[in-house]
């Protein structure tokens, strides 16, 4: 089963599709049941995030949908109302963000001056935790949460992830031979081990590029579903839906591939950066 997320995103447009269907709109659904426009307008857009069985069968029953159509939707809304493991570490990460990671089939992502969420190794998450001022109980949490969160690179679903990878990210702890050692490994490890993992070296030297206005994530779906953006910023990362947004993200990732090193010999400058063999 995918992420309850995901569902719950699934589960608003096919209510929205099927009101339009039933050639109703917001008002005239929200007079029928009594409800405000703004419940209905909530479900619909996934800002309430549980409508209940009985609501969604109310809407069903108004929609005219019954049978397996029906029970297939309500099973649906049961899936969605599944309390997932990432609601437990909401301190230390975005559930939003996740909630979509965990059931994404392709994720593209740039982290700028960091190492990808998901290729850190725990001594480096810890050492980022710090660094945003978090105390060491909170850094614990978030090694954990990151580690739960990678484990989304072994999932069956899983059809690609790529990251494009600042080389100034890893010169950044070289001055920890021990991190830096462990982190190139781990990377080096993954290109090699993991056929959905790709990564891409972004040298030095290639100057100022599109990614310079931050690091962001693309996510894609299965079933038809519309992709997601995810741009991250120092207050909290916001998720693009519209589809310019996402065409934009989509570009600027297309334009660091242009100028990344090859995976090949990505491998390679992260052998000679640790002195791998």
């Amino acid at each position: 089963m995918t992420s309850p997320t995901v569902r719950r995103r699934r589960l608003s447009a096919e209510l929205r599709r099927r009101r339009v269907q039933a050639g109703m709109t917001l008002s005239d659904v929200a007079d029928v049941l009594e409800w405000s426009p703004a419940k209905l307008g909530h479900i619909e857009t996934g800002i309430r995030k549980w409508p209940s069985v009985m609501e969604v069968s109310a809407l069903l029953k108004l929609y005219g949908v019954t049978g397996g159509q029906r029970e297939a939707i309500l099973t649906l809304v049961r899936e969605s109302r599944l309390r997932p493991w990432w609601t437990e570490y909401e301190d230390v990460l975005s559930s939003a963000y996740v909630g979509n990671e965990a059931g994404a089939v392709a994720i593209d992502t740039y982290a700028g001056i960091l190492v990808p969420d998901l290729l850190q190794v725990p001594e480096y998450t810890a050492l980022l935790a710090r660094a945003q001022g978090r105390g060491e109980r909170s850094a614990e949490r978030m090694v954990a949460a990151y580690l739960k969160r990678q484990e989304a690179l072994d999932r069956d679903t899983l059809w690609r992830y790529h990251a494009v990878l600042e080389e100034d990210a890893l010169r950044r702890v070289s001055g920890d031979p021990d991190l830096l050692h462990a982190q190139l490994r781990r990377i080096v490890d993954l290109q090699r081990g993991n056929d959905r993992v790709t990564v891409r070296l972004l040298a030095a030297s290639a100057g100022p590029h599109a990614g310079s206005a931050g690091p962001f994530t693309v996510l894609e779906f299965d079933e038809d579903e519309a992709s997601l953006a995810y741009v991250d910023a120092p207050h909290g990362g916001s998720i693009v839906e519209s589809e310019e947004g996402v065409h934009g993200c989509q570009e600027v990732w297309r334009r660091l591939n242009e100028i990344a090193l090859t995976p090949e010999e990505t491998l390679t400058n992260l052998k000679r950066l640790s002195l791998l063999t």
